[in-house]
């Protein structure tokens, strides 16, 4: 999105709460118009206005949505399903421990990367395989589960963040530090 874009969103944001821009400055607008430019510049601007127009309809706030309440609505709209809750993530992996006796580096292979992550390796699949059922349907599903949740929380906040941050982000915890400095 770019500024006359984002300037038309700002315009229906002062239409629809019109004291709190009431006494707004030029210079206060045109610094909100280049933060809101700068942080939404990887978003389609039809997305954003829908984004926008929903939280005015649907919230009860007197107040404009902020910026990060935009994003997560972004993601709503961009991703309804929100991916795949705990117990759907878990009862994947459980599906796959029937065949890992032998089998396991192949499940392993076959697991979404969001679940794949957590699990860690196909080693850990086999683990999990030669456990009883009473102790891998309580502690090791509680603790996949809430690993998974805290984990799947992590990426939509991660994926919040404006593209060049992110760029950022991935070259510092790749190594790339000493090109900053």
């Amino acid at each position: 999105m770019n500024t006359t874009e984002t300037a038309k969103i700002l315009a229906v944001l002062r239409a629809a709460y019109p004291n709190f821009y009431k006494d707004m400055s030029r210079a206060d607008v045109d610094a909100i118009v280049r933060l809101w430019a700068e942080m939404f510049s990887d978003e389609p601007y039809q997305l954003v206005a829908t984004a926008v127009k929903a939280l005015i309809a649907s919230s009860p706030n007197p107040f404009p949505p902020v910026i990060g309440e935009i994003k997560e609505q972004l993601q709503k709209l961009t991703a309804p399903e929100g991916g795949l809750s705990e117990q759907e993530a878990w009862n994947t992996v459980f599906a796959r421990l029937k065949n890992c006796g032998y089998n396991y580096c192949e499940e392993f292979e076959t697991l979404p990367g969001p679940i794949k992550r957590i699990v860690g390796s196909p080693s850990q699949l086999h683990e999990w395989a030669l456990m009883d059922t009473n102790t891998l349907q309580s502690v090791v599903a509680s603790n996949f589960m809430r690993s998974y949740k805290a984990r799947s929380a992590a990426e939509r906040e991660y994926q919040r963040l404006p593209a060049g941050v992110r760029e950022l982000a991935a070259r510092i915890t790749s190594g790339g530090l000493k090109e900053l400095e």
